[in-house]
């Protein structure tokens, strides 16, 4: 029992499986704003193109 105890605890594979996850935690974030940020740009563009497309053809 005592030398199942010390190979737990000595057991370094769960460390790095934290490691991995919070490196796709953060990146997933990353991910999240990045595509967030493009998407108000995105909707912003098509907007005014709306707004030029409407003005130009009113007429």
């Amino acid at each position: 029992m005592k030398k199942l105890l010390k190979n737990l605890l000595g057991d370094s594979a769960g460390a790095s499986a934290a490691e991995y996850a919070l490196i796709l935690a953060v990146f997933g974030g990353a991910v999240v704003i990045g595509v967030t940020a493009l998407g108000d740009g995105f909707k912003t563009q098509m907007n005014n193109s709306k707004a030029t497309i409407e003005k130009d053809y009113s007429k």
